[in-house]
This record gives structure tokens, sequence and C-alpha cells, in this order.
């Protein structure tokens, strides 16, 4: 398997070069050559599988430069540091599944794929005796499970931006409290979109990219998309089997559509009817929501929410989905990106619109529903969710009919102790390692929102 750019104007390259590319020279993402479409054969051994075989698997379909032996143990390295054997339990609440993606470190579905990438980083650098520096922007959850993947190990420093106070208290504390020497926060005066702005215009300079070896663990980065891919098969083959059904509902609180993006290439992958549509849902930053019930993909005013990692108005993966949409045509995808660049605006005709909810659906979920959602669904089932998650919930029950519905659950409530003792009126307790945190020393630096600033620093402090 080699890889492209949206744009096509890349050379192909190879799955490990892809790992440490991140943005692609010509300003696209880079996708796989092909997404293959499994046989019902492959998709009935997949079925058997425990989730580290089933990881191992579908990665083979994707990286054919490390050899089997080498990703198998890259694999069960990464998830050893999880807190349940099936990594991504499916649990049944109420009459809807909850796919719970918080056993990992950071208590947060980020986790999966980066703990993966960092054992996976550390063991190709190993090889090549080389260094990287990582640059990535977080809206909450994506800083402390990349810090946390990458703390302590060899070759590696890493710079994460955020939005400064515009982060739950836990979620920064979490990145905030890793003290390692390799390890550097930078606190953006600014929101998340500022933050992801700055990230991708050092990335756009070459030059630069080039002389500090940059890559990225955002969810630009492929192989993030390619762990996210195997929560989706392993949820699809658990609730078909107890539903004895073929086809399913995926309801995916999103606003990078990094995580929806898996699902819709799971989609591909098992045929079109097994994951019957995928749910999006937002909170009111809308912008996906627009697009796909009206074809509106413009830019807002980003507007802080309670469920803050979805505080988001430009979406960075929205480029992949593009070039698929428009069956692979990297020049059509090239040139609406670059228009949407200049123009903050992409208008989708009422055909192109009826074409895109085929594949999805979507609603958008305002603060109150959700503190509503958090309260209403623990009276009625005694079980605690997120901000996010409650934004998945209400959205995905808004389509729920004969399908089985999966709700992802993208954080564990204890990261957002605020908002849901708001909502359910007492609070909640904390795990010990959330509450260790409060009195721990941290460290990170403050810097506006200035690209030469950011520079400076990383200029000052890479390896």
């Amino acid at each position: 398997m080699k890889y492209i750019s949206t744009r096509g104007e890349m050379p192909k390259i190879s799955f490990k070069d892809t790992v440490f590319e991140g943005l692609a020279p010509d300003g696209g993402l880079i996708v796989p050559e092909k997404v293959p479409k499994l046989s019902e054969k492959e998709i009935e051994e997949l079925r058997k599988l425990n989730y580290q075989e089933l990881a191992l698997k579908i990665f083979k379909y994707y990286v054919s430069d490390i050899e089997e032996k080498d990703l198998k143990e890259i694999i069960e390295k990464a998830y050893k540091t999880f807190r349940v054997k099936d990594i991504t339990p499916v649990v049944k609440v109420g009459d809807i599944y909850i796919l719970e993606l918080f056993h990992g470190p950071t208590w947060a579905f980020k986790d999966i794929a980066l703990q993966f990438l960092g054992v996976l980083f550390e063991k190709l650098l190993l090889e090549t005796n080389k260094k990287i520096n990582i640059l990535g922007a977080t809206s909450g959850d994506t800083g402390s499970a990349a810090i946390y993947g990458v703390r302590g190990k060899k070759n590696i420093a890493i710079f994460i931006l955020h939005p400064y106070k515009k982060v739950s208290e836990v979620q920064a504390l979490m990145m905030t409290t890793v003290t390692d020497p390799n390890v550097y926060n930078i606190a953006i005066e600014g929101t998340f979109d500022d933050c992801q702005a700055i990230v991708k215009s050092l990335f756009m300079d070459l030059e630069f990219k080039r002389k500090y070896r940059l890559t990225t663990v955002n969810s630009i980065n492929w192989a993030r998309i390619m762990a996210q891919m195997v929560y989706y098969f392993w949820a699809y083959f658990r609730v078909s089997e107890k539903e004895k059904c073929e086809s399913i509902r995926i309801s995916v609180p999103t606003g990078n559509f990094g995580d929806i993006f898996a699902g819709y290439l799971t989609k591909i992958m098992l045929g079109e009817k097994r994951i019957e549509r995928l749910i999006l849902a937002t909170n009111e930053n809308d912008i996906l929501c627009r697009f796909v019930n009206n074809g509106d993909y413009s830019v807002r005013k980003v507007k802080p929410t309670i469920s803050p990692s979805m505080d988001i108005q430009v979406a960075s993966n929205f480029e992949r989905y593009i070039y698929y949409f428009y069956h692979e045509d990297a020049k059509k995808t090239k040139e609406i990106m670059e228009k949407f660049a200049k123009e903050k605006a992409i208008k989708f005709s009422e055909e192109e619109v009826k074409r895109v909810q085929k594949d999805f659906l979507s609603a958008s979920v305002n603060e109150e529903e959700t503190l509503e959602t958090i309260k209403e669904f623990y009276k009625e089932t005694g079980y605690i969710l997120d901000p996010h998650t409650a934004v998945g919930v209400k959205a995905g029950l808004k389509f729920k009919d004969k399908y089985p519905l999966i709700c992802l659950a993208t954080a564990h409530p204890a990261k957002f102790p605020e908002t849901v003792s708001k909502a359910l009126g007492f609070s909640i307790k904390l795990p010990e390692e959330i509450e260790k945190l409060y009195k721990l020393p941290q460290k990170f630096e403050i810097l506006p929102k200035d690209v030469e600033k950011v520079k400076a620093f990383i200029s000052e402090k890479a390896i």
C-alpha cells in the first residue's frame, strides 16, 4: 500500500513516510491509494478476533513496510496501558449501546490512536536513529493523549498548543502536569481554531518543517485514522452479534471530522449496508451539521461551550471526505479547498446534499439539551455521560428507529466534573488518578496567537 495527497501533487510514499509527514507538501491530506472493500469471508474472519488481533488484521491492509511480528509487538505494547481487557467495551444501556472509548491513560478516545502512534514513532526512530519534533493543536483531549503517548520516549520532543482557559480544568491539568523534559505545553491566547491555524502555517513553511523535522499527532496524521477504524469494526461485530442483525447506526460526537471519518472508511470496507448511516453530532459550533443538512459549510465565530473538544469551526479532516465524495478527484478537491481558504465557505447543491445524506444524518445539540440529556439519561439508566457523549446520545436518539444504535462515549465524565455535577445536581466522584492531578506541579508557556512567537519558541527548544 502506498499513500498519496488529496491534492494530487505529492509522489506516492510508504506508510512509514506517511507517519512522519503529517500534512502533505502540497497542502493536502495524505490518504491510502485505495480503501479495500472486504469480502464476506474476510468480514466473518475478523468477527472472531480479540481487539489486538483485529487491529493487526486491519492495519495489515494499510501497512506493507513493517513486518507483521513488529506490528504485533507495537499493538501489544500500545494497549498494555488500558484498564480493561476489551480495550473499547460495548455496553448496553437502556435501549442503546455505548461504545466506551475512555479506558486509556488519559480517559478519552484519543488514547486509542495516540498510544499506538507513540509506540510506533519510537520504534521507527530507534531503527533509523532519527529525531523528531511533534507539533500539534488540541481542543482538549488530543494534547494529553499525545503527551502520554510520547512522554519519556527517546528521540522525540513534543509541542502541544491549547487555547488558554478554553479547555476543562482536568483537560488542562492532564497536559500541564506532565513535566518530562521532552514535553512542551503552549497555552495560546485564542481559540482552538487559532491554535490549529498556527500549526498548519508552520507545516506549510517547508523549510522550517524540514529543519526541525516536524511531524504531527493531530487527526491529520493517517496512522490515527487507521487506529480509530478498529473500534468501529469492533462495535459493529459486538452489536450485530447481540442483535442478530446486519445493519446498525453509529452516533459520533465530532468537531474535527477525524473520528467520524474513520467510521466512514469502515463503512466503505464493510460494505454500505452494515453501517447504515453515521450520525454526525455537533454542539452549537455546527458547521458540520449545516453541511450535512443544508450543504452549508461556512465558518462562523467559535462559541465556547460545555463540550469544549467540539468547539471548532474548521474541521481539519473534512478535506479527506471531500476527496472521496468527489470520487478521488484530486484536482477538484484542491480547487474546492483553495476556494474555501479564501472565502471561508463552500456551498453544496441540493443533489450533492442528498448524496451526503446517504452516508450521514446530523443534529446539533445545544447546552441546555446537553445538560438535560446527562440528567435524564442518568435518571433512566444510572449511567453518567460526559458532555460530549451526551451530545452524541441526544443526536443519536433523534434518529433512533429500527436499526440498533451505538453511541460513542468519547471521554470519561470525570474529565468534566463541573459540568456533569451541575447537570446531575450532585458532585461526581473522581477516579484517584484524576484527583491527584490537582496537587501536581505544572509546566506550560503562555503565548499570543502569533505564528512568529510560536516559531521562535520551537526553534529554541526543539531537539
